[in-house]
């Protein structure tokens, strides 16, 4: 029993310095949104990543209750959440593609009283978008059993991130060599035309003297 829990707690150390190097887990942020434009909050994800986030405007004044414009996309521009005149919300989804997205807020109208607004955004991605006490009612587990099963989680998710992360390094350097490849090409060409060009000019040149009885 010992000897588990010594691994356990080992396993516990080694995952809490790993998983915030290698995958984005949680993150929770404070906007200042000015009274006429828009802040917005990105973040690359790859494909199949559960993303969970909770906002709610703040302010300071009790009088005034500001509400926002909310609008989140993917990478390729489908609208993945949009909801108008909000003070609260929460919007979840599960990526089907990697790349960037995006939550923009934007300020509704005069509801704001001329004044910036601030808003608390609580956004998680992949095991921190879990919701570990469902999980542990669901499957009867508890204790070292709970934490084995978030270790596993965390372990896939940096194994994923890991092959996530070779993948981009592929196909970086198959865009890199095929530009290489097409500068090299246009370096070709500039010089032959720079030759051909000068050949012509001197074969004018000598024809133009030829004519004017110079040479």
């Amino acid at each position: 029993m010992r000897r588990e829990f010594a691994t356990t707690l080992l396993l516990s150390t080694l995952v809490s310095f790993l998983v915030p190097e290698l995958i984005s887990v949680g993150e929770a942020v404070w906007l200042n949104i000015p009274k006429t434009g828009t802040k917005c909050v990105s973040e690359e994800i790859q494909s199949k990543v559960v993303v969970l986030a909770d906002y709610l405007v703040i302010s300071d004044e009790h009088s005034i209750f500001p509400t926002v414009s909310v609008k989140v996309t993917s990478p390729y521009g489908s609208v993945l959440h949009h909801s108008e005149n909000a003070t609260h919300g929460q919007f979840a989804f599960t990526t089907q593609e990697s790349g960037t997205y995006l939550a923009c807020f934007e300020a509704v109208g005069n509801s704001h009283g001329n004044n910036d607004i601030s808003i608390n955004l609580d956004w998680k991605t992949g095991i921190a978008a879990k919701d570990w006490d469902s999980i542990a009612r669901k499957e009867k587990i508890e204790g070292v059993e709970l934490e084995l099963r978030k270790l596993e989680a965390a372990v896939e998710a940096i194994h994923e991130n890991l092959l996530y992360l070779r993948n981009r390094e592929a196909d970086m350097r198959i865009v890199s060599e095929k530009t290489n490849s097409r500068v090299a090409w246009y370096s070709i060409m500039s010089l032959g035309i720079c030759i051909v060009v000068t050949g012509l000019q001197i074969l004018y040149l000598k024809q133009y003297f030829e004519r004017k009885k110079l040479i």
